[in-house]
């Protein structure tokens, strides 16, 4: 059974889709979380639900200014995180050749120097001698590729690159810290109705995953839930694909 009980958890990118799911299933286990997003109307839906043990902010993750304000807030009020969710991201289809210096600048920044930052920062505030988990959120495209998203794919395989690394670095230093990468392959979020309609291009993903279905946002905050635990005290700087089998 796992059980996040007296967690402090941070996660980026609550306002939908897997991070929200991810959020919910932290509270569910019981954790204290702490939970951020861009968009006001995410915000103040989650805020009319009243969650218990969910503190939200809205902002920018790629507004440092916005990020500093969230760790000063939690040392104010004497909260020491020991989890983090780095969900947060934006996805890039674009030809390669149309990519500009701004837009590559902008997938870059979202998608991995925010995750970098947010990182130093969650890792400078943790108790050394107590255990912590940082749980990365990628893709099987930073390991697979696929067309028109090279941008996207870039900054994801660098969020593994990045696991793998810092896993190493933290145990070198003495924190009792593990660092996991979950890769979701084709996944139900609320994309999904709308890919749906796309006929061939639905079949198709099928015919490529051994499955033969999309994989459930339950079925990734289950999993990341597991990594946040204790339950999960001996695996680090590890890339695990949810995918139904796509990657091989």
């Amino acid at each position: 059974m796992v059980s996040l009980k007296n967690k402090k958890i941070l996660i980026s990118g609550v306002g939908k889709g897997i991070g929200k799911d991810i959020m919910l299933n932290c509270l569910k286990k019981g954790a204290l979380v702490v939970g951020f997003s861009r968009s006001e109307k995410d915000i103040q839906h989650l805020k009319k639900k009243k969650f218990k043990n969910l503190i939200l902010f809205r902002g920018d993750v790629t507004n440092q200014k916005f990020v500093n304000s969230i760790f000063k807030y939690l040392k104010k009020k004497k909260i020491v995180l020991n989890g983090l969710v780095n969900n947060a991201g934006i996805r890039q289809r674009k030809a390669f050749l149309k990519i500009t210096h701004l837009e590559l600048n902008k997938i870059i920044n979202t998608n991995f120097i925010s995750i970098f930052e947010i990182t130093q920062k969650f890792i400078k505030q943790v108790n050394k001698k107590s255990s912590s988990s940082i749980v990365n959120i990628g893709s099987i495209v930073g390991q697979d590729g696929f067309s028109e998203l090279t941008g996207y794919a870039s900054t994801k395989s660098a969020i593994n690159g990045f696991t793998k690394s810092l896993s190493m670095e933290v145990l070198e230093k003495n924190y009792n810290m593990r660092i996991n990468c979950v890769n979701p392959g084709f996944t139900e979020t609320s994309y999904f109705q709308k890919f749906r309609r796309k006929t061939k291009l639905y079949q198709w993903t099928l015919a490529k995953i051994p499955a033969k279905r999309w994989g459930k946002v339950e079925e990734i905050s289950e999993l990341a839930s597991f990594l946040l635990s204790e339950n999960s005290s001996y695996i680090t700087g590890q890339s695990i694909n949810i995918d139904g089998g796509w990657t091989k």
